[in-house]
């Protein structure tokens, strides 16, 4: 295939709609051109190989979107990042690659600090390459283990710890290579150590936390600016009920729908969440401040049995099945086993929402809480070719990576 890639009779989704019948040109690793096919001389030629030395291809009947941008995710295909292998990165972003995934921050989990400075080294080794071999790292997303106990979910319970300077600035040594990370905010020690990330660059989540919605405001203050999977391992009026009966408190559920300084997301796998959460959370946030995430373990597109989340030593026994991640006694989620696409066509189902904004909450809106909205998540001139063909299901057909095809495609 030559450099140029001219796509001509697609209908493109924008940000803000869908437009048809368009051309759109990539020249090396960015779009160049975008426009009806009309005014480009090749749309009268999409049987051609090439035309004006760019390979053409025909989108006829298919949308032609940006590549998603996934900011929470384990593993996939038999493989974790707490791997901490480069076979294991390389595994993971080309499994997820194949689901229209093209940006990724690998997610860590509660482990042994060796085993989370691996997974960073490794991240820090393969950020931002070029090698064709599937979705982009972007960063890592530092996620544990500063978490609350008993929040922990289906993380490690020995690897949760309150956050302590003398282990995590070895952590933050590496701190090019992290995008983001999580602390649940009423640990001690939360404060020092969102503030020694924000200070690097690095920007601040809160997660797996028993937060007072006081405490998620403190948090504000901060740095912190996102929520880790909206309605799981969080705080609520009943949660926190329980400790003290009245007055009634809101928790970190009730803080994420309020503040607008709180960005979030949903693991929008049809398990999971409800329709009815996923239209609160629609309606609440917007497709603006609520982006879609995987959540996925090394269980994505594997059969149904037990897997290890996390590192295999000292990970947590999970199981896969009825397409969702359990607690082996089948009574607790434990992360999701879906890629992107499944996602994406779950949230238009449920919601009803418009192709275009369900596709930024995958794209767009994860790209901007990266950091990363310059230069990905929508279809625009500059900005990096990264792009899906999806037929009328929704499903991918084809993957391009800085303009060129991804070859791993079934």
């Amino acid at each position: 295939m030559s450099t140029d890639v001219l796509f001509v009779n697609g209908d493109l989704v924008l940000s803000d709609r869908v437009q048809s019948a368009t051309h759109l040109l990539i020249g090396g690793a960015r779009i160049v051109a975008i426009g009806p096919d009309g005014d480009h001389p090749s749309a009268h030629h999409a049987q051609s190989p090439s035309v004006g030395g760019a390979h053409v291809i025909d989108a006829r009947d298919h949308y032609i979107v940006p590549g998603y941008v996934d900011l929470h995710v384990h593993g996939g295909a038999g493989a974790d990042f707490m791997d901490g292998t480069a076979e294991a990165f390389y595994t993971i972003r080309a499994a997820h690659a194949r689901h229209g995934t093209t940006s990724l921050l690998p997610t860590s989990t509660a482990a042994r600090p060796e085993q989370i400075l691996a997974m960073l080294t490794e991240c820090s080794r393969q950020r931002l390459a070029d090698d064709g071999r599937g979705a982009r790292v972007l960063g890592a997303h530092l996620y544990g283990p500063y978490f609350r106990a008993e929040a922990r979910g289906c993380h490690p319970g020995d690897g949760v710890r309150p956050p302590v300077v003398q282990e995590y600035e070895k952590y933050l040594e590496l701190a090019a290579a992290i995008a983001t990370a999580s602390v649940a905010p009423e640990l001690p020690g939360a404060e020092a150590f969102a503030r020694a990330c924000v200070a690097r660059g690095i920007r601040m989540n809160a997660g797996h936390s028993h937060a007072t919605f006081e405490q998620a405001e403190q948090a504000i203050g901060w740095g912190v600016r996102h929520v880790d999977h909206l309605f799981c391992a969080m705080s609520d009026r009943a949660r926190l009920r329980q400790s003290q009966p009245f007055p009634m408190r809101g928790g970190l559920l009730e803080a994420t729908l309020y503040f607008d300084e709180l960005t979030t997301e949903v693991i929008a796998d049809g398990r999971h969440l409800a329709p009815e959460l996923l239209r609160l959370a629609y309606k609440v946030k917007g497709p603006d401040r609520l982006a879609l995430v995987t959540d996925a373990n090394r269980a994505l597109d594997m059969p149904d049995g037990p897997y290890m989340f996390g590192p295999r030593d000292g990970g947590e026994p999970i199981l896969r099945r009825d397409d969702v991640g359990l607690m082996p006694d089948g009574q607790a989620l434990a992360s999701g086993v879906q890629g992107m696409d499944h996602l994406v066509r779950t949230f238009i189902k449920a919601t009803g929402c418009p192709l275009w904004e369900v596709v930024r909450m995958a794209s767009l809106t994860s790209a901007r809480i990266a950091g990363w909205d310059h230069e990905l998540g929508s279809i625009a001139v500059g900005k990096r070719a990264d792009l899906l063909l999806l037929d009328r299901a929704l499903n991918v057909r084809q993957v391009f990576l800085g303009g060129q095809r991804f070859a791993a495609l079934p």
